[in-house]
């Protein structure tokens, strides 16, 4: 008769689910299962705090396709991960979450962090239960995994209460649950095709939006086809940039506002019309524009603007029922019509303010000339992590995507404090390949580095070689010169005084990382900044910080619309 626990059922479990990594923090009741998980075969990546580690555990669902598991103590634990799994399911990224809880003979008696945590969980997940029983553990854990990538993706969570961690049951009573396959793939009715190629043709001012759907749905080969094929100028929404390549002739990202306006088709792949979109409606959008929505979630099609077209089913599927089309009756958009025209006369301008920002050279930097220097340094292949207000929303124009799921981002949820654990995900999938792997280069504002900033401390302990650059103003959108915070302070109380969006000026962000062993570089000028860029990517042995302080006032280029600028500051 051969025992087993029930961690190690919990590890035997993810493994045969195909689950590879695990990010958590141990302790009672879970620190076994941490070790079984290891015994089987997971890499196990020890986090700082558990909402870093569940952002980590989401970030591999989108990069690999398959779930990453965050594995937490109970009570307070499992809270710090509820963050990490609303934005899962926010931005559909599979995640299983495995939380200890108190004993089951203790519950409703106060016992230690106590907590109602499956009930917790269904407001975060797409599934929330607990084992009833030890052999009950790899169908509960089998469907979890399941759910997490099936229709739309998101967080699950397993509960495991405390006493049957190390709990055993005779191996022969536990059932053997198979590996669930990879989601299955349907297709939209060919009718509905047919009408949405029709609907395409007759446009004026057509448009292709690509979001981050069509990067996890692995649809960049059949894309790129067809929007070759086809002739159609298109928009990435932030993390769609790379499903085809940022320098592609016909990605109009740099003329954003007009395309979105003045298009009179649009064609919506793998995106929604949520805030990142403006909700499709005007004035950013023309009123009477027509959207062709391909999406694999019914209840999504039609929310905020009833679609001309409805596309149900798996993207890379319906973009390649649509290549047939076109492809059979022969059609593409001319390239020399006034709507190309517009779009690259707006390209061009645009391009010109930046460059002319760019340039500058005066010191204390601003964003459009650290970035420009940036993008001239970074390889093409390089995963881009980016947070923060400005730091993003530039970095987003100026720092290129190649490759599809190389850039992870706030996301839908626009959350700050995911770039850290981002970055250990990438790092940590791209460490288990056998040879170098791609770099992963994390930019940050200072205020989002603060949010997670000690898993600086899990990059040096695992010799992750992720370049983080911190793009430092002092502030959240703007901060104030050392100089004046110390006018500032004279005056009095600086709880009184202080302006709510400054931070320390000048804070030496690098030498948080060079407390731990990596490598620290404080920035001020362009040679400086190129010099301690280059020197970190030749480094393959630990990761690096750049402190970049910029002047403080540095702002975004005027906008024609705010984005989400609405304060008075």
């Amino acid at each position: 008769m051969e025992e087993v626990t029930g961690a190690q059922l919990i590890a035997e479990s993810l493994k045969s689910q195909k689950v590879e990594y695990m990010f958590g923090i141990v302790g009672v009741p879970i620190i076994e299962v941490a070790m079984a998980a290891q015994a089987a075969g997971i890499r196990y990546v020890g986090m700082r705090n558990e909402q870093a580690a569940c952002y980590a555990a989401s970030a591999v669902g989108y990069l690999t396709g398959r779930p990453g598991a965050c594995l937490v103590v109970s009570g307070p634990g499992l809270i710090h991960a509820l963050g990490g799994m609303a934005n899962a399911n926010v931005n559909c990224w599979p995640v299983v979450v495995i939380g200890g809880s108190s004993d089951q003979n203790q519950e409703t008696a106060g016992a230690f962090q106590e907590f109602p945590q499956v009930e917790a969980c269904r407001l975060y997940s797409k599934f929330s239960a607990r084992p009833s029983s030890l052999e009950a553990i790899p169908s509960v854990v089998e469907k979890a995994v399941r759910t997490s990538m099936y229709g739309r993706p998101g967080a699950c969570y397993v509960d495991i209460a405390g006493d049957m961690v190390n709990a055993k049951v005779d191996r022969s009573k536990v059932r053997l649950v198979s590996c669930c396959p990879t989601p299955p793939v349907s297709v939209a009715d060919q009718g509905a095709i047919t009408e949405a190629i029709s609907v395409l043709k007759e446009a004026k001012r057509p448009l292709v939006i690509i979001g981050k759907g069509a990067a996890y749905g692995r649809a960049e080969t059949a894309l790129r086809e067809f929007v070759e094929m086809s002739g159609l100028p298109f928009l990435p929404t932030p993390m769609g940039k790379g499903v085809l390549p940022d320098d592609h002739p016909n990605c109009v990202a740099a003329a954003r506002s007009r395309a979105l306006l003045q298009a009179d088709v649009v064609l919506l792949l793998g995106a929604r019309l949520n805030w990142m979109l403006h909700f499709g409606l005007p004035p950013r959008f023309h009123p009477d524009v027509k959207i062709i929505q391909v999406d694999l979630c019914a209840e999504e099609m039609g929310n905020n603007v009833r679609p001309a077209v409805a596309l149900l089913g798996d993207i890379n599927a319906i973009v390649t029922q649509l290549l047939e089309c076109v492809h059979r009756d022969g059609w593409k958009y001319s390239s020399d019509t006034e709507w190309w025209s517009a779009l690259k006369d707006k390209i061009a301008a645009n391009a010109k303010i930046s460059k002319a920002l760019a340039l500058q050279s005066t010191v204390p930097m601003n964003y459009y000339t650290v970035f420009h220097h940036v993008s001239q340094l970074l390889p093409h292949d390089c995963i881009i992590v980016s947070e923060g207000a400005n730091t993003m929303d530039i970095g987003r124009t100026m720092l290129n995507n190649y490759l599809p799921r190389h850039r992870l981002d706030a996301g839908t949820f626009g959350t700050m404090g995911v770039g850290l654990g981002f970055a250990i995900a990438a790092a940590t999938v791209e460490k288990s390949k056998n040879s170098k792997g791609q770099r992963i280069v994390c930019v940050e504002g200072d205020s989002a580095f603060g949010f997670s900033g000690m898993e600086v401390e899990t990059m040096c302990r695992y010799n992750l070689p992720v370049v983080i650059i911190v793009v430092n103003n002092n502030g959240i959108y703007s901060g104030v010169d050392p100089e004046t915070w110390k006018e500032m302070a004279k005056m009095g109380d600086l709880t009184s005084i202080a302006p709510p969006v400054t931070l320390l000026p000048e804070a030496r962000y690098d030498e948080v990382m060079t407390a731990f062993g990596g490598r620290g570089f404080l920035v001020r000028t362009v040679e400086e900044l190129r010099s301690a860029l280059q020197m970190s990517l030749d480094d393959w042995e630990r990761p690096s910080l750049l402190n970049v302080l910029i002047d403080p006032s540095s702002d975004r280029k005027q906008q024609d619309f705010p984005w989400l600028t609405r304060s008075n500051l």
